[in-house]
């Protein structure tokens, strides 16, 4: 497996979320096909452990059976990497939205599908604890089929959104929000009342994965004495 090529890959599908974004379809299928490439490098990240450490495993590789073999044959700076990364992979995901990222990953390992897209309406500019609405329009096999029904939808349901989010704002001495400075972004909601946009998830977590790529590499150099 190439770490390099699916990293690759999820900035190719961050990009086409971007591009589709809010439709429900098409951010469901590369959002998907972005996890499974996060899938592939974790795996990835043991099977360049697996050559360096010498532990022969011929199977697909995953972290416990990298330890599996790592406790058969005693090697203990194998064990020691596997800890290292539990450690790592844990505090690399401890700030929110890496969290979020992790928690609708273990999901979708779990089930043949992500939880329900739904279309919310947020401001551009972005404040913590910013409010955010639905909008429901009329979809074909999940796809949008107008985007002057959405269009239409955002202005009729604006008002209310703006008067919401905007007492919001008034109260933490934040920037007031126009009707212009509204767009329409596709969401996730894996638990109650947490609403999370998936192209800016995306756009946070690739950093994250790309430093766990990087310091998983100098950590397995440095057990096995490589420079």
């Amino acid at each position: 497996m190439n770490i390099e090529e699916e990293l690759t890959n999820c900035e190719i599908y961050s990009k086409q979320i971007k591009q589709y974004d809010p439709d429900p379809f098409y951010v469901d299928y590369f959002f998907t096909k972005y996890i499974n490439s996060i899938n592939n490098i974790i795996n990835g990240i043991f099977e360049e452990a697996n050559i360096d450490f010498g532990l022969f495993i011929s199977e697909k590789i995953t972290q416990r059976k990298f330890n599996e073999k790592a406790n058969i044959k005693k090697d203990e700076n194998a064990l020691k990497f596997s800890k290292w990364f539990s450690r790592k992979n844990k505090k690399e995901h401890e700030n929110p939205y890496p969290n979020h990222m992790n928690k609708i990953r273990l999901f979708k390992n779990e089930n043949e599908s992500l939880p329900k897209i739904k279309i919310m309406i947020r401001a551009i500019e972005r404040y913590k604890n910013d409010v955010y609405q639905e909008i429901k329009i009329d979809l074909k096999n999940g796809k949008i089929i107008s985007k002057e029904q959405l269009d239409i939808e955002i202005k009729r349901q604006m008002p209310i959104f703006l008067e919401i989010i905007n007492a919001k704002r008034n109260q933490n001495d934040e920037a007031k929000v126009t009707n212009k400075k509204i767009i329409s972004s596709a969401f996730v909601n894996l638990e109650k009342n947490n609403d999370i946009e998936i192209m800016y998830l995306c756009q946070i977590y690739t950093p994250v994965i790309k430093r766990l790529i990087d310091e998983s590499r100098d950590k397995i150099k440095e057990l096995t004495n490589k420079k």
